[in-house]
């Protein structure tokens, strides 16, 4: 039995547990702070939830730890299609007053019982299924040429558009964007020509220049608006272009953000103490809480445990040496990678806000869940290669046994 228990310890990547077990302990209390300012009375509720979130999660992600690369091969179309129909559920399941405060009927919803975001979970099954894809593209055609980089972009295109088309039905651009940059990020990483990428880059640019250029312009937004651009997102960007224009309507939540970063100076201005109220600080505002009560350094030790979590990522995906998990990680480095970067630049006033989470941190079931998965995921990796090594290990071992009986029999 002890034995076991050494092999397990052996093959379980700890210095990937750290970084998560920190963020996770970090989310605990800037939840705990947020919550007992706002929401006194549904402090226990609250936090309480967020704890069995985050045992489901464990729970999960020990569990896909032991899933080997053959096995995610095999369920990758499982789990994609499986995503694709918990995705449909939100557009007949939803609470009419949760559409009307966010503007996206993302979440499943049943006599008036908030379940889950399917778009969450769908990242995952999203990341597997495109890696299983390019991989099988790859073994396919080992000989690349613009040709076939153009045939790769169909196929991965073709795999994404239902993704979006029921993200655009849900009015949740923000997922959507999370999903163009897993997208961006796997072709990347797939080897696509620069003679395709330059020019995609470039007129992503220009879309987004003559985007700004008509947004600003007058009775531009109204041209937006009649095009179907929603009320919220067009404030949302104006708040991001001018967080005080309108700092007491529209672009509250944005200006109380700057505010109360900026309050909390070098140290910041204490634990469980605030001057400002900042909607939904719990969940996408909770950068505000540890800026605001721990200042520059808190803010800056969070980021470095993103960080230091990325690079031990990147270490055990290299160390495994396996194209189709090289894949999945990526997808998932990316994921983390963009809900950081956007979470944090929408609290900080860098980008406007889109309602994304911060991964590990931020109030929510099913982001909490599916992050944990992901890491269940890398997990894996550098279980199945710990694996790989020991068999590798006892066979050496056997051979030198067999070749010192031949030596010695020889002698004899």
């Amino acid at each position: 039995m002890s034995t076991r228990k050494i092999d397990l310890d052996n093959r379980i990547d700890y210095g990937l547990i750290l970084p998560v077990f920190l963020l996770l302990l970090i989310g605990i209390l800037s939840l705990y702070i947020a919550v007992s300012i706002d929401f006194p009375e549904s402090l226990v509720r609250i936090v309480g939830q967020q704890l069995l979130w985050i045992a489901l999660g464990i729970g999960l992600a020990f569990l896909v730890m032991f899933f080997s690369n053959k096995f995610l091969w095999k369920m990758a179309p499982l789990l994609y299609m499986l995503g694709l129909g918990l995705m449909i559920l939100p557009l007949y399941y939803f609470s009419p007053e949760l559409v009307a405060s966010t503007g996206a009927k993302n979440w499943v919803t049943v006599s008036d019982m908030t379940l889950f975001q399917p778009s969450e979970f769908m990242k995952i099954s999203y990341i597997v299924m495109s890696a299983r894809l390019i991989v099988s593209f790859q073994q396919r055609n080992p000989v690349r040429q613009l040709k076939e980089d153009f045939r790769l972009i169909a196929f991965l295109t073709l795999l994404t558009l239902p993704v979006l088309g029921l993200l655009y039905l849900q009015r949740d651009l923000g997922t959507s964007l999370v999903f163009v940059a897993i997208y961006g990020g796997m072709l990347l990483l797939s080897g696509i020509s620069w003679k395709i990428l330059l020019p995609a880059v470039l007129t992503a640019v220009v879309l987004v220049g003559v985007f700004l250029m008509i947004f600003i312009s007058p009775g531009g937004r109204s041209f937006l608006h009649n095009l179907g651009m929603d009320t919220y997102q067009i404030n949302r960007i104006l708040g991001w272009l001018d967080p005080f224009e309108n700092a007491q309507s529209t672009t509250y939540q944005q200006a109380q953000s700057l505010i109360a970063i900026g309050s909390g100076g070098l140290t910041g201005i204490g634990i469980n103490k605030t001057n400002l109220l900042i909607p939904v600080r719990e969940s996408d505002m909770i950068f505000t809480v540890i800026a605001e009560d721990f200042g520059f350094i808190g803010a800056s030790v969070v980021i470095a445990l993103y960080l230091l979590l990325i690079y031990r990522m990147l270490k055990i995906t290299v160390e495994s040496n396996n194209r189709f998990y090289t894949y999945i990680s990526t997808g998932f480095i990316v994921m983390l990678l963009f809900h950081v970067f956007e979470n944090i630049g929408a609290a900080t006033g860098i980008l406007p806000l889109t309602g994304i989470p911060l991964p590990f941190i931020s109030q929510g079931g099913s982001s909490m869940v599916s992050n944990l998965i992901g890491i269940g995921l890398i997990l894996s990796m550098s279980y199945q290669f710990t694996l790989f090594d020991e068999a590798q290990t006892r066979q050496a071992s056997s051979y030198k046994k067999i070749t010192i009986k031949r030596v010695e029999r020889r002698e004899k």
